[in-house]
């Protein structure tokens, strides 16, 4: 008799599609090798799937339930300032737990070769370009002036992930007070980045003396 330990869970077939589908694109994702990686036999898989098609198609709703929705809470979060609400989306950015950078570039890889895979991608970009928008005109940015700012954010943002550009985090939140007053034409105030960077970087106080360091060698005229 085969038993659930047997054939799996459907959840460790998606699992090991995911790492297959990261490391080496949607080409490598089929049945044999998911099996080998599982170490249980190729028949267990329809005991979850119809076909290959249908893991596929859970591949993509995982990413839509992860990358899209956690952006778009991420935009809905409480904030006081624009300036607070553009670091909840920032956090985006930093944890995969809200946003999977890796699971976006493999399937915006994937989109170039898939035309339903691609209006996906199409349908999750007008979804998130429209919740950054209504987190801007809740501070009463012009309609279009909100717009043009959602998609500097977020553009940028794609472009780090497209060009798969490799920052580390200490570089990489080094950036985002100018990204702020790019994105937003507000400066970030030092107890908005010391609140954020308290989320991301356990040294706290050894990451503000070394960001200050850095920031003194790169404009001597601001002190």
């Amino acid at each position: 008799m085969t038993t659930d330990t047997d054939k799996g869970r459907a959840e460790d077939w998606l699992d090991a599609a995911y790492r297959l589908l990261i490391q080496s694109g949607v080409d490598a994702v089929k049945i044999l090798p998911l099996a080998k990686a599982l170490n249980t036999s190729r028949t267990s898989f329809y005991w979850f799937f119809k076909d290959r098609e249908a893991l596929l198609d859970r591949l993509i709703d995982r990413w839509k339930a992860h990358n899209t929705e956690g952006l778009i809470q991420q935009t809905e979060r409480y904030a006081g300032t624009v300036v607070e609400a553009t670091l909840n989306v920032f956090d985006c950015w930093l944890d995969e737990q809200l946003f999977d950078s890796e699971f976006e570039y493999a399937v915006r890889n994937w989109a170039m070769q898939n035309a339903q895979v691609a209006k996906e991608v199409a349908t999750a970009d007008e979804r998130r370009l429209q919740a950054l928008t209504n987190m801007l005109l809740r501070f009463n940015y012009p309609p279009h002036e909100a717009g043009v700012r959602a998609r500097t954010i977020y553009l940028t943002q794609i472009g780090y992930i497209s060009m798969h550009t490799h920052e580390t985090k200490a570089v990489r939140i080094g950036r985002f007070a100018d990204y702020i007053l790019i994105f937003t034409g507000h400066p970030c105030e030092r107890s908005d980045l010391e609140r954020f960077v308290s989320r991301h970087a356990p040294n706290l106080q050894d990451w503000l003396q070394a960001y200050d360091q850095r920031r003194a060698a790169e404009y001597p005229d601001s002190l």
